[in-house]
């Protein structure tokens, strides 16, 4: 009988690797997939595509895998970077990760997998899929530290059903643990972080390349200017740090974050204090809402939703749909709500989808 054939997206590190190696043991047919997805300034000094690349052919040598190369990088510059940057450009703070997953990892691979043969598609996503009802659904990662389902919530139905998550059962600890067991290279190497496929670099600079800086006045929420800000795209609802303004000469030293983003005018406010109430939030409104099951959550019911990835989930109730919007309330306010970046909702350990934070009220 012939053996079921597996496509995992080898990225060099440690997840995808072991992701790997579980189903090599379980008798898949397991094709190694490394996908190159950003070639502009792709230098040794901030991109570590090169090194990511043999370390996944050192890990597919290891297993007896086969490893093949695939370029995404015109499909990741149309459906994801473009967009990226008319976010930052419109003054919202975009999670590039949440497009990344639902436009190349989970559309453009699966898409090249399904010509290669595949059977299925698997990544070393900290999450997992089962079937219920008839349905396919996205369950958040046994690891609570490292769920990664806030960065699925976009998948559907067609995406799930040839999707496999082999370490989603799994802790960071056992999946590290099992890969120095195997002698992979990369049992040890650092998590990825920084925009999805182009890696850490310096931020404000990376920026520069692409959009006009525009600096500004920063202000309180009385009138009063603080600072100067080095464009509205640099700064998000929340931040503290790289804001160059310090405590009140002669009176309060809390520190300052950022509260609001005047874009008409190029306006930056700020407030000082954790806890200063402009920087809490009670309601919000989402748009591109995107649903797991196809069919969106009950109006009123109780849901718990995360605004940004590992926040604690928060009761929420969905108060109404409008076109391909909605509006979504808190039991309790939250902070730092952040147009641009996803609201995601779950019931219990299920993902079910969510969309674009466009909005915000008290």
């Amino acid at each position: 009988m012939k053996k079921q054939r597996v496509v995992v997206g080898m990225s060099g590190g440690v997840d995808s690797s072991v992701a790997a190696l579980l189903l090599k043991q379980q008798g898949y047919d397991v094709v190694g997939l490394f996908m190159k997805n950003w070639e502009e300034d792709d230098t040794d000094e901030y991109c570590s595509s090169r090194q990511d690349f043999l370390d996944a052919v050192s890990v597919a040598d290891i297993l007896d895998i086969p490893l093949e190369v695939v370029n995404f990088s015109a499909e990741y510059r149309e459906r994801v970077f473009n967009l990226f940057l008319a976010e930052y450009k419109a003054g919202r703070t975009p999670n590039p990760d949440v497009l990344c997953n639902s436009e190349i990892k989970f559309k453009a691979f699966l898409e090249h997998a399904i010509t290669m043969g595949a059977d299925w598609i698997a990544t070393g996503h900290y999450a997992q899929v089962r079937q219920a009802k008839g349905l396919y659904q996205l369950l958040k990662g046994e690891d609570g530290n490292k769920d990664q389902s806030y960065f699925l919530y976009r998948l559907n139905q067609q995406q799930l059903a040839r999707t496999l998550f082999p370490i989603g059962h799994l802790y960071k600890r056992d999946v590290r643990r099992m890969a120095r067991e195997h002698g992979l290279p990369n049992s040890s190497k650092k998590d990825s972080t920084g925009i999805c496929f182009i890696g850490e670099r310096p931020f404000r600079e990376f920026l520069n390349r692409y959009l006009p800086i525009e600096p500004g006045e920063i202000r309180t929420l009385d009138g009063r200017v603080v600072g100067q800000h080095q464009g509205l795209m640099y700064y998000t609802i929340g931040q503290r740090q790289g804001l160059g303004i310090g405590g009140t000469r002669g009176g309060d030293e809390r520190p300052w974050f950022v509260a609001d983003k005047d874009m008409a005018n190029n306006l930056l406010y700020v407030v000082q204090g954790h806890d200063h109430p402009a920087l809490f939030r009670s309601m919000l409104r989402a748009e591109d809402l995107s649903w797991i099951s196809g069919t969106p959550p009950h109006p009123y019911w109780v849901y718990a939703a995360k605004i940004r990835y590992r926040q604690t989930d928060a009761p929420c109730t969905i108060l109404g749909f409008e076109q391909e919007a909605c509006r979504i309330g808190f039991a309790a306010q939250q902070w730092g709500v952040t147009p641009g970046q996803s609201v995601v909702i779950y019931e219990s350990n299920v993902c079910l989808g969510g969309g674009v934070i466009s909005t915000v009220n008290d």
